[in-house]
């Protein structure tokens, strides 16, 4: 009978295939999963093109849009800042979920869930 604790983690309320709650525990307040910091709104897939800020990403997604003139799709990207906690620690290139937050500063709504597909992975 091994009592092996399983990290404390909060149900952030949100099943999507392949997200599992982060193995390591952070004190970051602005952590959806060990801090006070509710996801609600749109949730997102997208790549992180930069990593340079602090516990900041920049997510990058792309999308298609129709356009009636030319009865033809265009392809077009945003990007999105937002909030990454120290357990989930994402990098550049890696495949992230991230949610909608109530706004965390002045330019970052979005806060990463969890990362998919690391980098470099198959």
């Amino acid at each position: 009978m091994s009592s092996a604790k399983a990290p404390r983690t909060r149900d952030i309320g949100i099943r999507y295939p392949g997200l599992k709650p982060p193995e390591t525990v952070c004190n970051d307040k602005k952590c959806p999963w060990h801090g006070s910091v509710r996801v609600r709104g749109t949730l997102l897939v997208g790549k992180v093109v930069k990593a340079k800020m602090q516990r900041t990403v920049v997510v990058e997604r792309e999308y298609v849009v129709w356009i009636p003139k030319y009865m033809r799709y265009e392809r077009r990207r945003s990007k999105i800042h937002a909030h990454n906690p120290p357990c989930i620690n994402a990098k550049e290139g890696d495949i992230v979920l991230i949610g909608e937050t109530r706004p965390l500063a002045k330019s970052v709504a979005f806060v990463v869930l969890g990362v998919l597909k690391r980098a470099g992975e198959g």
